[in-house]
């Protein structure tokens, strides 16, 4: 397959670009000295995002009955862990499983946030609600940045009172974040790594910045579809361009080139709400028709999708 036909479908470029960018993470993590762990942490996470995918389709598809009571839950994990996660520093916004511990709110927000952006009823509404009160609650202004970018985005191409109404409660959570001390760290591997990227030596940091930038390719590509993928593509680029700047502002998960397990997996599991379908500038068919069709290709295996 030819690097046009990839780049014709929004889905397998994000997947392409997202598994290059861990590519130039890894990297960089090896000539900077991570430890192996760390290396095999974000891979593993990216080949768990790939193996899910199929499964979220069916899970998140436009006829599954599953599909609200699945966001709901999602959004209720983000809840919980305000609360029963692990504080640290004055915020909760980790769970500890083992060894590892993982950021709930870089897993489910994005997706979130995308779903909304696909398909925007009422129990998706919810579950965005109950996540961008969850980033006040933990509080985490990356995250709450990330939500309030990415609903913006919606805003710009469906001009609803719900999606105002989002927007409102958005900024509102993100001032919130604004008034607490974020008194985190810098982690090493992890945080500031678009600022010391260089330190390692001149192709190190390329790459991580390269692989920065290959994260917003897919939502360039989505955009010549219809506009309800357009929609899902303004709110993924806005989503982790916050999140980038975030990590180049603060003390905050650097996505994909950095160490973060739960970012490469929110980012994958995202692609969830992108069609596995041919972008297509037409306006002829209906949106029924297109609806059937994504549905028909979310329930294809991974590999079919290429």
């Amino acid at each position: 397959m030819s690097f046009a036909e990839i780049f014709d479908r929004p889905r397998l470029a994000a997947i392409v670009c997202g598994a290059t960018a861990t590519g130039l993470g890894l990297a960089w993590m090896a000539a900077a000295g991570a430890p192996t762990r760390m290396l095999a942490v974000n891979a593993a996470a990216l080949a768990i995002g790939l193996m899910l995918l199929p499964a979220l389709d069916a899970l998140l598809g436009e006829r599954s009955r599953l599909r609200g009571i699945a966001l709901l839950a999602m959004a209720g994990i983000l809840c919980a862990t305000a609360f029963l996660g692990t504080p640290v520093e004055g915020a909760t916004r980790w769970i500890s499983v083992g060894s590892l511990v993982i950021q709930p709110g870089m897993i489910v927000l994005p997706l979130l946030v995308c779903a909304q952006a696909r398909r925007p009823d009422r129990t998706t509404t919810a579950a965005l609600l109950l996540a961008v009160t969850a980033t006040a609650l933990q509080p985490d202004r990356a995250l709450a940045g990330m939500a309030l970018a990415g609903i913006a985005a919606i805003a710009l191409i469906k001009t609803e009172r719900t999606t105002y109404g989002l927007l409102a409660v958005a900024g509102v959570a993100f001032a919130i974040t604004m008034l607490f001390p974020d008194r985190q760290g810098a982690m090493p591997y992890v945080d500031q790594i678009l600022r010391t990227a260089f330190d390692v030596d001149l192709l190190a940091g390329a790459a991580v910045w390269a692989g920065s930038a290959i994260l917003l390719v897919p939502a360039c590509v989505a955009m010549r579809a219809k506009t309800e993928t357009r929609a899902v593509a303004c709110a993924f680029a806005a989503v982790w361009a916050a999140a980038i700047l975030a990590a180049l502002l603060g003390n905050y998960p650097t996505p994909l080139v950095g160490y973060s397990g739960s970012a490469v997996l929110g980012y994958v599991l995202s692609l969830s709400q992108f069609p596995g379908r041919k972008a297509s500038r037409s306006t002829d068919r209906s949106e029924a028709e297109i609806r059937a069709q994504d549905d028909e290709t979310s329930m294809l295996p991974l590999a079919a999708l290429a």
